[in-house]
């Protein structure tokens, strides 16, 4: 099932092969910012819509704002993608010029933002499809989590195929809304028609009587839901290892074609929406006057797309379709910047160590798995309802942007001292300045937002901030306090004075008679087996079994009237230590190897507890001495024939001579419970032939 579908596993060598061009790069890393522009609009409406119809006519300025803020983003990210290529992004940048704990407060606003990218953009996908497909209105929690489990799967397959999948759709979205755009102001402009959105005969009441100071707070909390358009921008430059060379530059001059358009697709659907008269509100059934409770609203594009082509024209559906889907694969650049983070987060130490492996596919699998669960919750626990999450959504990507930009701004004055040539230093002055205004620019927008959305929501953003940043300290401690613990000593290390081995028997038959054969091998200086009484008639078995046999290790038996088995096996371990601290006690425990997964249920339960309590046992060792049921050796033997079948019958020879796709002519054939290679559990090919 798993090579169904995720494919075959590839090579670390091909991880140069998954590299990524610019034309895939965009779709990529920019999906989500491009996407942005179909619920940015509907926010900045939404919100005006409390002061009434009459303050749409501030929604072009504020569009206007967004912008100036987004081409300053865009232009100060180029300069970041070429100071620090190696992906680390703002983490990096706030790391190395402002210290770890500014970069730690950077690294879990962006997990925060990468989390609520996937929940946002999906949650609206969603909306946008209900517009017309009302099925999915009514099950657009179920139809979410589907999403995300669908993401999850496409992106396990690896970088490149995921690119190549959502390039067609990512290309076809900035097509359709330009070209319904285009179609729009031609129509208008040189054809004459009076186009009016469906929403444009609507008469919509001011919930509240906004004037001087508290329209002012209006407007800037509309900017702040409009400055969601810039989520997304800051994921290039967490990416740029995953660009092909010259990388920097190839990033660069993807982040100025993200601009480019997500600027000219949110100024023209707002511009439109207000040639159309177009109405969007926070509330339909309370805000419009004489209205009966029965009008569904639909968002600005399909609005949009009805008044430029038509009630029920296909092209209606296409544009749905296209801007749906566009907000579920947006959800795509978090589930690549997400991983690559946390993967630099775990090297550095602050996220768990199984972050920074990739998996079959040479993705970074355990991140994109978290990501995915942590993104399901959110949308169960808000409904799907984009509104209520657009509230947390770019609180943790305005800190970002402000420390990333304020680390540049240092970056420049520690190298500009050093710098002696003109043409160098005036690069670096510009850069400079640049950076200056975006720290200035999203600051200032970062304050508004914390004003304007913190009693909304975005204080839960805030709080799973705080609480990521002290976790990733905790790690950081914790990892620090177990290197120094282990950190080897100066000298040669010392050797245990004497082992003294330990085998458990439970009852006299074939796997304990390999382990007290195998505790022998090792030479202990002494031997000793043990077993429990539980049930005198039991034990008294035992005894006489290991009499007859003449087993030359003696028995020794433990009472235990309360029929126990750990705790005396535990406390006759601690007694063979007691007299000395240098020796080392080795318990020998017999272990059923299984073919099916039921059979674990039927076997070794004591064996696992045992383990788990001598484990923490100082001076200790724990061996695991495995006997092969018949149902793991047929498991075995099928994994054999089925690896042997897919091997070539020509082959490189091996060192005894004997090409792949069977054993050496000499072999012997190997004996159950005799000690050879298949005996063991999870036998390959590999190991048959070199048996």
């Amino acid at each position: 099932m798993k090579r169904l579908l995720l494919g075959r596993p590839f090579r670390s060598d091909r991880l140069q092969h998954t590299l990524l061009p610019k034309r895939i790069a965009l779709p990529v890393f920019a999906s989500d910012a491009l996407s942005s522009v179909a619920y940015a609009p509907d926010e900045i409406l939404l919100t005006l819509s409390i002061a009434g119809a009459s303050a749409y006519v501030f929604s072009p300025w504020v569009a206007l704002a967004v912008v100036v803020v987004m081409l300053t983003v865009v232009a100060s990210y180029r300069q970041n993608v070429h100071a620090y290529p190696s992906g680390g992004g703002d983490y990096e940048v706030a790391t190395v010029n402002l210290g770890p704990k500014f970069g730690i407060g950077v690294a879990s606003a962006l997990l925060v933002d990468y989390v609520l990218t996937v929940a946002v953009s999906v949650s609206s996908g969603v909306a946008n499809l209900g517009s017309v497909v009302p099925w999915v209105a009514t099950h657009k929690i179920a139809v979410a989590v589907g999403a995300v489990i669908l993401l999850t799967a496409v992106n396990l397959r690896g970088l490149r195929e995921s690119g190549t999948a959502f390039a067609i759709p990512t290309y076809g979205f900035m097509i359709v809304i330009i070209g319904m755009l285009l179609t729009g102001f031609f129509r208008i402009f040189v054809l004459g028609d009076d186009l009016r959105a469906p929403s444009a005969g609507l008469t919509i009441a001011a919930e509240h009587d906004v004037t001087g100071f508290a329209m002012v707070f209006l407007l800037l909390r509309t900017f702040s839901s409009g400055a969601a358009a810039l989520t997304g921008v800051e994921a290039i430059s967490n990416g740029v290892p995953a660009f092909k060379p010259p990388k920097s530059r190839n990033a660069a001059t993807t982040l100025l074609l993200l601009g480019t358009a997500a600027v000219s697709m949110l100024v023209g659907i707002v511009y439109l929406s207000r040639l159309t008269h177009l109405q969007f509100m926070e509330d339909p059934a309370r805000q419009i006057v004489g209205g009966t409770g029965e009008y569904v609203q639909k968002t600005v594009t399909t609005q949009l797309g009805e008044t430029v082509f038509g009630s029920g024209s296909i092209l209606l559906y296409v544009v749905a379709g296209a801007t749906a889907l566009i907000l579920f694969l947006a959800a795509n650049t978090a589930f690549n910047g997400f991983p690559v983070l946390g993967s630099i987060l775990a090297q550095d130490r602050y996220l768990p160590r199984q972050l920074h492996t990739r998996g079959d596919r040479l993705a970074f699998s355990n991140g994109i798995i978290f990501l995915a669960v942590c993104a399901v919750v959110l949308i169960v626990a808000f409904q799907a309802e984009v509104t209520r999450l657009i509230q947390l959504y770019i609180v943790g990507v305005f800190v970002s942007f402000t420390l990333s930009q304020s680390g540049m701004i240092r970056h420049w004055n520690r190298l500009l001292p050093r710098e002696r040539d003109p043409e160098a230093r005036r690069r670096m002055h510009r850069a400079r300045a640049i950076n200056t205004f975006g720290a200035f620019l999203t600051g200032t927008v970062l304050v508004i937002v914390l004003i304007t959305k913190f009693l909304l929501g975005a204080w839960i953003a805030i709080a799973a901030m705080l609480v990521i940043y002290v976790v990733m300290l905790a790690i950081r401690s914790h990892y620090d306090r177990v290197a120094r613990e282990l950190a080897p000593e100066e000298g040669r290390p010392m050797l245990p004075a004497r082992n003294h081995a330990v085998v458990l028997v439970s009852k006299v038959h074939l796997p304990t008679l390999r382990a007290v054969a195998y505790a022998q091998a090792t030479r202990p200086d002494t031997l000793t087996a043990v077993t429990v009484n539980v049930d005198d008639k039991d034990t008294r078995a035992v005894q006489a079994e290991w009499e007859r046999r003449d087993v030359p290790v003696p028995l020794t038996v433990i009472d235990s009237p309360y029929r126990e088995i750990t705790r005396p096996i535990i406390d006759f371990v601690k007694r063979v230590r007691r007299d000395s601290p240098r020796d080392v006690v080795t318990v020998f425990i017999p272990e059923y190897v299984v073919g099916h997964w039921w059979e674990n249920l039927l076997h070794n339960q004591s064996a696992l507890r045992l383990k788990g309590r001598l484990l923490f046992e100082p001076g200790v060792m724990v061996t695991s001495v495995p006997w092969q049921l018949a149902s793991s050796q047929t498991r075995n033997l099928e994994r054999m024939d089925a690896t042997l079948i897919r091997t070539p019958a020509r082959g490189p020879r091996n060192r005894g001579g004997h090409k792949h796709g069977g054993p050496p002519p000499s072999a012997p054939p190997a004996q159950p419970g005799s000690g050879t290679p298949a005996d063991s559990p999870g036998v390959g090919s590999d190991t048959a032939e070199r048996s």
